[in-house]
């Protein structure tokens, strides 16, 4: 470790780390970070779930449920697909709810268990540690291989290796990019783009392009800045954590004073477990010194633990001097515990995932709305009963067209259709109707009377929607 490293991680000014991002120099310049590749419990423990989540992330799109797919977020034409079923912009309480949830889930899960899930399953992570990085060790070697070909000149070696690494970087990228947009469009609509024609397919082959030149960058120059620059999350901790939040920490009270490792150290002098060998920074992805307290930069990825857990052993000293922990565990020098706060947020997250589910599970694939005619009041029929003119619009969430068909539920009357014939809707389409409901006038007791609308797909109940009957004033 060189001593510009050094200096800029000794304690000489304990906050002065605070002052700037450890990507960027004093000038605001970019740092480039060579991380050392970890390895460990953890990192073991982290690939096989990276291997899981590519398994989900390049297969779900070819998972369909009912001839749709799993997954569908289709923003430029509204429709959204969740399990299986599909969402209109008539949804909007069910999909607002959803953001609500997923934001109090957020909230809920930092304030509990930290970065957890930015170190272990956040895609920009998982990417770029578990799939592009292992690539980049592959071909340029270790962190110190990667600087020295960095500052070496451009020989053939050095240009075989930049424009292998960067040729694969762009396959990957465009084949991520495919999959991102599958989840988009469809993994029907993408395999058209792909079979048919470029001219048939100008926008979608458009889109594909920008996608891939996106994760490109990301991954190849943007790395951890998309971490420390763009995402919100780690600007969000100050706010969300508190002390008793799990965090990746560094136990200053057992670590503490530093001193250089020797053998044959004065039993007489206190010596605190830290052996100020710098394979924490070494290894971390955002650069920054866990020993300097939790830093907006941290991700949680955990490297920082096996490379500290490897030099413990080494030295023959307890395991755990960097871990899981909380800040009042480590003042108290107590183990980190599933405290009751813990299991109570674990407690609401359930609840509200499991009313969540439940609005999923029992939404209605056909629904609608009647509303009177604008404009329109009552018409008189004859000496003995009233109509009213009313639209129905009915939405269908269905693969399949279908008829629809309406009866009056709760009151003595009639509905006359003004097409004369049943309301036809497409498949996952919207249907339109005017109809007359007719009433007796002895059944008609107050201004307003409330009736309920079964909407039928031939002798089957599907819905039933209510609305207002509208009577002769001087009746009351």
């Amino acid at each position: 470790m060189d001593d510009k490293l050094k200096a800029k991680s000794s304690r000489t000014s304990p906050e002065s780390f605070r002052d700037r991002l450890t990507t960027v120099d004093s000038s605001g310049k970019r740092k480039w970070v060579f991380a050392q590749k970890p390895k460990g419990t953890f990192y073991s423990i982290r690939t096989w779930v990276s291997r899981g989540f590519f398994i989900l992330f390049f297969a779900l799109p070819f998972i369909k449920v009912n001839d749709r797919p799993l997954f569908l977020f289709n923003i430029p034409e509204a429709k959204f697909i969740l399990f299986g079923k599909i969402f209109w912009p008539q949804d909007f309480f069910i999909l607002g709810l959803t953001m609500i949830t997923f934001i109090v889930f957020v909230v809920l899960f930092t304030a509990a268990f930290g970065r957890l899930f930015c170190g272990w399953v956040c895609p920009q992570t998982i990417f770029m540690e578990m799939l592009f990085r292992k690539i980049e060790y592959f071909i340029e070697g270790d962190a110190a291989q990667q600087r020295i070909l960095k500052n070496a000149p451009w020989t053939e070696e050095k240009i075989r290796k930049k424009l292998t690494k960067n040729i694969l970087f762009y396959l990957l990228a465009f084949i991520i990019a495919n999959f991102f947009l599958s989840y988009i469009i469809g993994m029907d609509e993408l395999e058209k783009i792909v079979r048919e024609p470029i001219t048939m397919h100008v926008g979608g082959l458009s889109a594909i392009l920008v996608f891939s030149g996106v994760f490109f960058g990301v991954y190849t120059y943007f790395r951890e800045q998309v971490c420390t620059v763009i995402c919100p999350y780690g600007r969000l901790q100050s706010v969300l954590l508190d002390p008793n939040s799990m965090i990746v920490a560094y136990d200053y009270k057992r670590g503490e004073p530093r001193s250089k490792f020797t053998k044959e150290a004065d039993p007489t002098v206190h010596r605190g477990d830290c052996i100020d060998c710098f394979q924490c920074v070494k290894v971390c992805p955002t650069a920054i010194d866990i020993r300097n307290g939790l830093q907006m930069e941290c991700v949680g990825c955990t490297a920082c633990i096996d490379a500290c857990n490897a030099i413990m052993d080494a030295t023959k000293k307890d395991r755990g001097l960097i871990r899981y922990a909380s800040e009042n565990g480590i003042a108290g020098s107590t183990a980190l515990k599933y405290t009751v706060r813990m299991k109570l947020y674990t407690l609401l997250l359930i609840v509200l995932a499991g009313i969540l589910s439940f609005l999923l599970a029992t939404r209605k694939n056909v629904d609608g709305t009647i509303v009177r005619a604008p404009g329109m009041l009552y018409q008189e029929r004859g000496t003995d009963s009233i109509s009213n003119l009313y639209v129905v619009k009915v939405i269908n969430k269905t693969r399949q067209d279908i008829p629809i068909t309406l009866r009056l539920e709760n009151a003595p009357g009639r509905i006359i259709e003004a097409e004369g014939r049943s309301i036809k809707v497409a498949k996952e389409g919207q249907g339109t109707g005017s109809f007359f409901i007719v009433l007796p006038n002895t059944s008609i007791s107050d201004r307003k009377t409330k009736l309920e609308i079964g909407l039928y797909q031939g002798n089957e109940r599907i819905t039933v929607l209510k609305t207002n009957f509208m009577g002769p004033f001087n009746k009351f």
